[in-house]
């Protein structure tokens, strides 16, 4: 990433969206998002928080120092995820990655962006990525979990992480919420669909053997990683016992477990008891959600008071953004 940010927590998880992106990628079905009086709705649904905590950057600064946090990453909400109608999508794409790069610009290194990117066409991606790679303060992309129906082990997903890790950018990993039938009440479509979504892209990135082709990638997924933290042995009895599992990767997904990065959003501390038991200690990042109703409202204090300190945090989101450490810089 080209330029450095302020010392301190790093919060990997946060979401900024112009005004005028608003009404959102070309071929989404949900209705834009809309201002009513000062309050972010979703088509005709609040999203119960102040339209500026999404829009404004100089309340997201503010928003930010209040949390006690040195720095924070923003990224697109997962609404904003160009996948409806892709070949649409160019402009908005290239207008909020620019207008990324200029908001990020103006805030001494308090805030770092993550880009948007076409998922649908390797060649759309690479051109993107590209000047994505050479913008000051922007440190990677935001992607969905699933697309089409299939995640990051192959097709253009899988061709996407290659170009990021080439060009050393950053990957976040955000679940969009998609329908099911079943997930049509009790907010289900979020408190079951998006660990789901989140556990089948680490699965996917274990089980095809994608970090063994790529090393050097860095990708976090969020929310601890949804379920698959406690999926894990599963997997490797799986990976040890069937040929199809381990088809597509040379090591048990345990071994490879290790070289991912999860945040912190866990909302319990026996979660993250679980995730700190698989993970690498140097790979557990910050996260927040910010601004959603779903986000930890104690960024840094929760983690801290089980067992991850903020140093380790601040060096592990450094390390996640392509960064030296704060004693180097």
């Amino acid at each position: 990433m080209n330029g450095d940010i302020r010392a301190g927590v790093i919060d990997v998880h946060a979401h900024w969206l112009p005004r005028d992106l608003l009404p959102l990628p070309p071929g989404n079905p949900l209705g834009g998002m809309n201002d009513r009086d000062g309050e972010l709705f979703l088509g005709d649904v609040p999203l119960s928080f102040p339209t500026t905590a999404m829009t404004d950057v100089d309340t997201i600064v503010a928003d930010t120092l209040k949390a006690g946090l040195g720095a924070r990453v923003i990224s697109a909400p997962p609404f904003a995820f160009p996948v409806h109608a892709p070949a649409e999508a160019d402009d908005y794409v290239a207008a909020y990655n620019e207008q990324l790069a200029d908001a990020v610009s103006r805030t001494d290194g308090t805030l770092i962006g993550l880009g948007l990117v076409r998922l649908d066409d390797a060649g759309a991606a690479r051109r993107e990525l590209t000047r994505l790679a050479a913008a000051d303060g922007i440190a990677g992309i935001a992607v969905p979990p699933v697309v089409d129906g299939r995640s990051y082990d192959r097709g253009v997903p899988r061709q996407i992480l290659g170009i990021a890790a080439e060009l050393g950018l950053s990957v976040l990993v955000h679940p969009m919420q998609l329908p099911r039938p079943e997930w049509d009440h009790h907010y289900l479509v979020n408190l079951v669909g998006n660990p789901v979504e989140s556990t089948t892209a680490v699965a996917g990135v274990l089980l095809g053997g994608v970090l063994e082709e790529l090393p050097g990638l860095r990708i976090c997924f969020v929310h601890g990683g949804g379920c698959a933290p406690a999926l894990l042995g599963r997997w490797g009895h799986g990976w040890r016992t069937r040929e199809d599992v381990r088809r597509g990767s040379g090591r048990p997904p345990a071994e490879s477990f290790g070289l991912l990065y999860f945040d912190t959003v866990t909302h319990d501390p026996e979660a993250l008891t679980l995730l700190r038991a698989h993970a690498s200690p140097d790979r557990i990042v910050c996260g927040s959600d910010y601004p959603f109703d779903m986000a930890q409202p104690d960024p840094v204090g929760f983690p801290s008071a089980h067992g991850i300190d903020a140093a380790a945090l601040e060096a592990n989101g450094r390390r996640f953004l392509g960064l030296t450490p704060a004693n180097d810089s």
